[in-house]
Order: C-alpha cells, then structure tokens, then sequence
C-alpha cells in the first residue's frame, strides 16, 4: 500500500511576481476557478538578474511575492495560459508540479 492510495493528484503553481502584478496574478486565477491561494510577501532570492532583497522600503508594491495554489489540473491549466503571458511583459518566474493532497473538497469550490 502507498501513502498515495488516500490522496488525490492535483497540481500547484507557484509565482513569483512584483507586488504590483500580484491584483493582475489574483485576476488571472480567479478567472481559471482557482479560488484558493497562499501568498507570501516580501520575498528574495538570487537569479538571473541578481540577488532580490525581501525587504520593502516603501510598500508591498515595491517588494516581491510568491503565490501559492493548488487546483484540479485543468484549472491550474488555464492559469498557466494566462500567468505566461504575463511573465512575457513582467519580471517574474512560474514553477508547476504535481501534488497530492490529503482533502480534495478543500480545492473544489
């Protein structure tokens, strides 16, 4: 038996964006059914363009944050469309993977 056999496959997306993308982010899932996220504000990190520091000197819009969701795949689907998109005009990075999740009821609004 696998730890597996009582969860259910979904998948997750993870955005990074400047805070003032995140309204344009938040549209953009509400518009593909992905009714829940997780955001955390503030964030840095090292990548192509150089170290990124978390902290704001003036407001969120200023700063960076990761958006968290996870959804039935064929929400996360279309999100990926628009969040693409996006990130084509925008700093940022996407990253999507498989998830399993203990209670599926919770992502299915």
């Amino acid at each position: 038996m696998s730890y597996r056999d009582d969860l259910t496959r979904m998948a997750r997306v993870e955005v990074v964006v400047e805070g003032e993308d995140v309204p344009a982010l938040r549209d953009l899932m509400a518009a593909a059914g992905v009714v829940g996220f997780t955001m955390v504000s503030g964030v840095s990190g090292l990548g192509h363009g150089g170290y990124r520091s978390g902290s704001s000197m003036f407001n969120e819009h200023d700063s960076q944050s990761l958006v968290l969701a996870v959804a039935p795949e064929d929400r996360i689907e279309t999100l990926v469309v628009g969040v693409r998109e996006l990130l084509r005009e925008r700093p940022g990075v996407m990253f999507v993977s498989d998830v399993y999740v203990s209670r599926p009821d919770h992502f299915r609004w």
